[in-house]
């Protein structure tokens, strides 16, 4: 999928094919993925392998490009004897005007998504779900990467401790604990057009204590185009609760945990619309049957 950037970066992608080195010559203003086999793209696919070289990696797997920054996905096999399945893999930022690389965001088991709109005025963003072990309690993340036109880099959303967002861990509290834990997540769009993740994880402690719930938001700040993330309490938190178990505008494959007992639950217990019952207005309570013709 393609996606058009505003008509005010064309002025900048302009300005840029005029630092970037012959070896790597500049792209079109939209996205694409490279070609590794089309003799076009050749100086680019050297570009990158040349800027990767003192990294640790086993393939390059994919090049996608925008303006001087190129989105590299790279695979790691530890055995040879390993299978393809097994690698781990790293998502970088390379630049074509330098050598210049960074690690974004590294794990097994990629996911590719479809483009979001989470930024005002912006392109959208290519979202991955990814996670941080395999044949283990893996935990599951979830960033967007987009391109930062004032740095002129690719960059991911809400990297904390080098990784996205947890949305959904597989260890759990333990069956020795007592504790019930319920995940819920989904990727949703709202009113004004724009994508935002709302996570709830909802706990359970028997005759201990009353049930316990977090629900947090990661959004942009429309005004800013900041990433936020802030905690939804009370009435902001109970409907957002139902909506992610409704699954309201949620962007499919990008939501779990709406067959949970907790959502069936709570979406049974919501009041249903009553059948009207009062009779019409102009109902005295009488009839005649029809007069019979002689």
């Amino acid at each position: 999928m393609q996606v058009d950037l505003p008509r005010r970066l064309a002025a900048a992608g302009a300005a840029l094919a005029f630092v970037v080195p012959l070896g790597a010559q500049q792209t079109s203003g939209t996205f694409r993925w490279i070609n590794f086999h089309d003799p076009k793209d050749q100086n680019i696919v050297a570009w990158v392998t040349r800027s990767l070289t003192v990294e640790k990696w086993t393939a390059i797997r994919e090049i996608g490009v925008l303006y001087d920054a190129a989105l590299v996905v790279t695979a790691d096999r530890t055995d040879p004897q390993s299978s393809p399945g097994d690698d781990s893999f790293t998502v970088w930022n390379a630049s074509l005007s330098s050598h210049v690389v960074a690690p974004l965001v590294s794990g097994v088991n990629l996911r590719w998504f479809d483009w979001q709109h989470f930024a005002a005025g912006a392109p959208e963003e290519l979202t991955i779900l990814y996670d941080n072990c395999r044949d283990c309690s893996a935990s599951t993340y979830f960033t967007a990467f987009y391109y930062d036109i004032s740095h002129h880099l690719w960059a991911a959303r809400w990297i904390r401790g080098g990784q996205g967002v947890l949305v959904w861990n597989a260890a759990g509290p333990g069956a020795t604990s007592g504790i019930a834990w319920t995940q819920v997540y989904a990727v949703m769009t709202g009113s004004d057009g724009l994508a935002f993740l709302c996570t709830w994880n909802h706990f359970e402690y028997g005759k201990l204590r009353p049930p316990s719930n977090t629900i947090f938001r990661y959004d942009v700040d429309p005004q800013w185009g900041l990433e936020r993330t802030y905690e939804l309490t009370r009435d902001d938190a109970d409907q957002m609760e139902l909506r992610l178990c409704r699954g309201q505008s949620s962007v499919q494959g990008l939501e779990r945990g709406q067959d949970s007992s907790v959502c069936q639950q709570l979406i049974s217990a919501q009041p249903q619309r009553k059948p009207v019952v009062t009779p019409p207005a102009n109902n005295r309570g009488k009839s005649a049957p029809p007069s019979v013709r002689h």
